[in-house]
């Protein structure tokens, strides 16, 4: 019995630690609002350069799944060496679910990103994109590091559009501009069920209970000088 006891304990506290990990670097999630003026140079997305990355999970961390998203368009400004604002399309239709995050031998990927698609998660026939608006660029404390990616060095807020909603998030990132050429870099959590995504997270339904709501994003975006 002290055997059973020690197994599900320790259970219990990867399951905790695995969903505390998702805590530790999520978004901070408020109302929309008002964008930032574009002020200085503008500098266009290279698409080619440029990746969107997410990681989402059944319940306690487990049977993770991965992949990717075009961004479709993109321009952000620069005045005295800084990002002033900026705004960025994500073309969901092109959602991709990466092979290797499948492996269960009744299952494929190609079926996940069809259900992805659809009216359950991103209906992509009503809504093929998504945006994002930087709203404010400030200096990053040590508090709002927590979690971030490595030389994090700037807290970037705007506001991301999903289906019909928009909200704004905050989020740790690793800005560095260099002669004609700007690099931002971070990686959050976002709770999906904020933008009303709420398949699989009803805990009346215990067939859809299993699908966490938290979604890990990845950004990777180089911007170069027009």
């Amino acid at each position: 019995m002290k055997k059973i006891n020690v197994f599900i304990l320790a259970a219990v506290a990867l399951i905790a630690a695995s969903c505390g990990n998702n805590a530790s670097n999520s978004a901070a999630v408020s109302e929309e609002q008002q964008v930032a003026e574009k002020q200085g140079d503008i500098y266009s997305v290279d698409l080619a350069a440029s990746t969107i990355s997410w990681k989402a999970f059944h319940k306690g961390g487990f049977a993770p799944r991965w992949g990717t998203l075009p961004v479709q368009s993109g321009e952000i400004a620069l005045a005295d060496g800084n990002i002033t604002a900026g705004d960025f399309v994500i073309n969901m239709e092109g959602l991709k679910v990466d092979s290797a995050s499948v492996t269960e031998g009744d299952k494929k990927h190609t079926d996940l990103e069809a259900h992805l698609k659809n009216e359950d998660f991103f209906n992509v026939t009503t809504y093929p994109t998504a945006g994002f608006k930087i709203t404010q660029i400030a200096e990053l404390d040590g508090t709002a590091a927590a979690g971030a990616i490595e030389e994090a060095n700037k807290l970037v807020s705007g506001n991301l559009t999903l289906l019909d909603s928009t909200l704004n998030i905050s989020f740790p990132a690793k800005i560095t501009v260099t002669e004609g050429r700007a690099e931002v870099q971070a990686q959050f959590t976002v709770n999906r069920t904020d933008w009303g995504i709420k398949f699989g997270t009803s805990e009346a339904d215990p067939a859809e209970w299993g699908i966490s709501k938290d979604i890990e994003i990845g950004v990777a975006v180089v911007a170069v000088k027009q």
